[in-house]
């Protein structure tokens, strides 16, 4: 059962060590990680910053503090080299909430009411585009004004009641309107690292041979459009969109997908 769901489980803890070093340096006062999702500082030495909210900052016409512009380079170089939704699967705590949903949703088989196959998800990308402009327009960095990310941040750590109420809705969503609706359709932080994404060196290969093309992967799959290799050739899942996350690899029973170190 644990090297079924290895990957999963590896996420989880992940998950959940990062949001409780989030805890403890805001309550017990640890100075490992302090802050939020958008910018930590770690060991009161350097930061780590969400590159989407620092171009939100510029946008303003501000120029945020140069750890904060330094703490988003070292993450964008990370996730560019390593795979740039990772952050999605890996760090992101509304993964688990959207996780959830999906999983939920296929255990009483509702039926959502948009079609995700139907709706173009470039919305993200265009959600990408006017948060920008709205900082600009507005001087404020507009997403990070209504980004669930944070709020669930400010919900788990005190308890914040439009925290709690935000990860509803996004679960509501992605539960009842569309499936892998905000993380696939309108999330401008994974929108952002999906133009990364591609050139990471952690990618998924297919092994066309084995494939019995029982498509497990794609019910399980929150970028399906990805596994659009599945069932036609071997080769590297080379897409930006990838989340990394495994799940593929792990509901596969044909052994016909895996993670692979790659520069291609």
């Amino acid at each position: 059962m644990i090297r079924k769901y290895k990957y999963l489980i590896l996420r989880r803890l992940v998950q959940a060590s990062i949001a409780i070093l989030f805890i403890g340096g805001a309550k017990w006062g640890w100075e490992i990680l302090e802050g939020n999702y958008s910018t930590a500082l770690v060991f009161e030495s350097f930061n780590l910053s969400d590159p989407y909210a620092v171009l939100q900052i510029f946008a303003t016409g501000f120029i945020p503090a140069s750890g904060v512009i330094t703490g988003a380079l070292i993450v964008a170089v990370f996730y560019f080299f390593l795979r740039s939704r990772f952050f999605c699967s890996w760090v992101c705590p509304l993964n688990v909430v959207t996780d959830s949903a999906s999983w939920l949703r296929r255990k009483l088989h509702i039926k959502p009411l948009l079609s995700a196959g139907r709706v173009n998800r470039r919305i993200r990308y265009y959600v990408l585009g006017i948060g920008l402009l709205l900082s600009a327009v507005s001087g404020v960095a507009a997403f990070e004004m209504i980004n669930p990310i944070s709020m669930f941040h400010r919900a788990f750590i005190f308890g914040s009641v439009s925290g709690i109420v935000s990860v509803i809705l996004v679960f509501l969503f992605d539960l009842f309107i569309m499936k892998h609706g905000w993380c696939g359709h309108i999330c401008p932080v994974g929108a952002f690292y999906s133009v990364l994404g591609r050139y990471g060196i952690f990618k998924i290969f297919h092994t066309r041979e084995n494939c019995t093309e029982c498509m497990k992967c794609k019910v399980v799959c929150p970028e399906v459009e990805v596994l659009d290799i599945i069932a036609v050739k071997s080769g590297t899942i080379n897409e930006g969109a990838c989340t990394g996350c495994g799940r593929c690899i792990e509901s596969c029973d044909d052994n016909s997908l895996k993670f692979k170190i790659t520069i291609k």
